[in-house]
């Protein structure tokens, strides 16, 4: 309960913080972020190739809004439909494997969407990206407004979270952790270990295609990095940043990793130098990110203030 009065604290107080824009943003990546760690901090799945199902959504939603001017919920209904299904496509062959060849194949398969989308110029735009995306209203009030569009997408992130939390938390959540823990194990005891770990690939791409759908129309385009290895790249950094396996360490990965990119990066260009600092850190001496500091550090203080 209390972390969920902070969050709330956050998302009142952080638009006074930043620019609305980059708050939005925060939180879109956060969504993003949620997903990634349902594959990598609850099942042990190293996805490389996120970014796919991030801009395949983006780019399907962002046609149909820019076309045919389709309403705000029928976007967000093809986002997640379009990442759900890209991730079954690209997870069915990718479960097949484990370890490095998993990680491979996730990352050639990113490289395959991104070169589609990088030649079919007549839908997506190419390198120039698909400009002029919509901002439908919303039961017809207006988000046009960036304060009404922060508290839309806050509360598609609030929506998120709770459904992700009810996922990690329900017996299937209970699988992918011992399936992340003992996949041999878990294997032996019965569990279909490759249908589980698609299971949990389809859920991450369905987030994940919402998530690419809220950024389209942020930012009122699709640039073809949406759905480049850079973007596949960032969310696992923010997510082992902020702390894979814990529900919130997304959360907190995606506010450090945002607000260094859009706000530091204009103060000092070797911003990423800070970013690589801290993956380091984390790599070397917490692999539990910022949560595992974060735990530790009241552990400390706890045991000095009884001692």
């Amino acid at each position: 309960m209390r972390t969920l009065l902070l969050i709330v604290i956050s998302i009142l107080l952080l638009p006074l913080v930043v620019r609305p824009a980059i708050a939005s943003e925060i939180w879109i990546f956060a969504i993003f972020g949620l997903a990634l760690n349902l594959l990598l901090g609850y099942t042990g799945m190293l996805s490389f190739g996120q970014s796919t199902f991030f801009g395949s959504a983006a780019y399907v939603a962002g046609w149909l809004l820019k076309h045919y001017g389709i309403n705000v919920f029928a976007a967000l209904g093809v986002g997640v439909g379009v990442g759900a299904l890209s991730a079954l496509l690209v997870g069915y062959l990718c479960v097949q494997r484990s370890g490095l060849y998993f990680i491979m194949l996730t990352f050639a398969l990113n490289q395959l969407f991104y070169f589609i989308a990088y030649q079919w110029t007549s839908v997506t735009g190419g390198e120039d990206g698909m400009p002029g995306i919509p901002r439908p209203s919303v039961l017809g009030l207006s988000i046009q407004e960036s304060y009404w569009y922060y508290a839309f997408i806050s509360l598609l992130f609030l929506l998120s979270l709770w459904a992700m939390k009810r996922i990690v938390e329900s017996p299937l959540g209970k699988i992918l952790q011992a399936i992340r823990e003992n996949e041999v194990r878990a294997e032996a005891v019965g569990y279909d270990v490759p249908r589980f770990k698609l299971l949990a690939f389809v859920i991450a791409g369905a987030f994940s295609g919402l998530a690419g759908v809220l950024y389209a129309m942020l930012f009122g385009i699709v640039p073809l990095e949406a759905i480049g290895f850079v973007v596949s790249g960032n969310v696992v950094f923010a997510t082992l940043i902020g702390g894979s396996g814990s529900l919130y360490g997304p959360i907190i990965g995606s506010f450090v990793f945002i607000w260094l990119s859009e706000s530091v990066s204009t103060m000092w260009a070797r911003w990423p130098l800070l970013l690589g600092v801290a993956f380091v850190i984390v790599v070397l001496f917490l692999r539990g990110g910022v949560v595992e500091a974060w735990t530790r550090f009241w552990t400390w203080r706890s045991s000095k203030q009884t001692g």
